[in-house]
């Protein structure tokens, strides 16, 4: 039976998913086509996959990933370029960064803490490096797909990149 916790409950379950399923599938692609740029974004009712993937391929990657976490690579739910990581770092290096130039009143005071603020926000950069992936793992994706499953996949054409649009239903 799953935890009682609020991330356990639908909706954001359903987003966690939704979020693992497409890391997992943009693994896959990037195993097949390494040089290929992709990007995504996960909601509630499924995940967009930004970048110039044929459908048929996406579709087979979107299935090969959620066989794989289902099969046991949960790891494949947590992705080195996910935002969570981003946002994780720059939050707290510019924290950092601000708390040093608190105490600096004049121009002239935080001109010479500019340098003590980039090194700290460099330590912060290089000490929270590991807690995107921790957290990917533990909050923002569900590597449980076992009651995901894939709804249908809508491409939209752009002039210069596609995107395509993943839905899921739970069962």
């Amino acid at each position: 039976m799953a935890e009682k916790s609020i991330l356990n409950f639908q909706p954001l379950r359903r987003i966690r998913q939704n979020h693992a399923l497409e890391h997992a599938t943009l693994q896959v692609l990037a195993g097949k086509h390494p040089s290929m740029m992709l990007a995504g974004h996960s909601d509630s009712r499924g995940f967009w996959v930004i970048g110039n993937v044929e459908t048929g391929e996406l579709l087979k990657a979107v299935e090969e990933g959620r066989q794989r976490m289902l099969n046991g690579e949960h790891g494949l739910a947590v992705h080195p370029s996910c935002g969570t990581n981003y946002a994780i770092s720059g939050m707290l290096a510019g924290t950092a960064a601000w708390a040093v130039m608190l105490p600096s009143g004049t121009l002239k005071k935080r001109v010479e803490r500019w340098s003590l603020a980039v090194t700290l926000a460099t330590i912060m950069l290089i000490l929270t490096a590991p807690l995107g992936p921790i957290l990917q793992a533990r909050i923002t994706t569900e590597s449980d797909v076992s009651d995901l499953q894939i709804k249908e996949v809508v491409r939209f054409p752009g002039t210069t990149v596609v995107r395509h649009r993943i839905r899921t239903r739970t069962v």
